[in-house]
């Protein structure tokens, strides 16, 4: 599939409404647990997606827009959730994070990109120069692959209550 800016908002814009039907309300038993050292539970993916969407996407889409290849990526923190979520509920972070990416979502929308700006390069600290177009389609495929990482940790919390149905059951089994 071919990058299209209008494909990807419509995964961004539903991501929020996505991750409060499959947590809202839900007890710390299914949002807690995580798989183990240096992984995350629901709580804390949803934490990161939140500190995502401070510091990484549209300020990163920013620098790019702006400075193009002379200024780098400040290194993105992939743990900042642990102290930017300590205290808060789950209904306070699914909150946040859709009035957050509304507001991102707005500042997408309200640039107008065109092909040419799409091509446009940064410099990531890890990978060197991409492009505008590449850190976009990221972060719609970051989403998803936080949305199948909460199924997959939650799916996890049944993996021995689930007895011999295990076997059909690939999630439960995937690192």
């Amino acid at each position: 599939m071919e990058f299209a800016l209008d494909d990807a908002a419509a995964v961004l814009e539903r991501t929020p409404a996505a991750l409060r039907a499959l947590l809202g309300g839900l007890p710390e038993a299914w949002t807690a647990p995580n798989e183990g050292p240096d992984t995350f539970s629901a709580f804390d993916n949803v934490g990161h997606l939140i500190h995502g969407e401070r510091d990484d996407w549209i300020a990163r889409a920013r620098i790019i827009l702006a400075q193009g290849e002379s200024r780098t990526f400040a290194p993105y923190d992939r743990f900042a959730q642990y102290r930017e979520s300590a205290g808060k509920s789950m209904a306070q972070l699914l909150d946040e994070f859709a009035a957050l990416r509304a507001d991102n979502l707005a500042t997408l929308r309200g640039w107008a990109l065109t092909e040419r700006e799409l091509a446009l390069t940064g410099v990531h600290p890890a990978f060197g120069a991409v492009t505008l177009r590449q850190l976009l389609a990221t972060w719609a495929a970051h989403d998803l692959g936080h949305v199948a990482q909460i199924a997959r940790v939650m799916a996890k919390q049944y993996r021995d209550a689930v007895g011999p149905w295990r076997r059909y059951l690939p999630i439960m089994d995937r690192p």
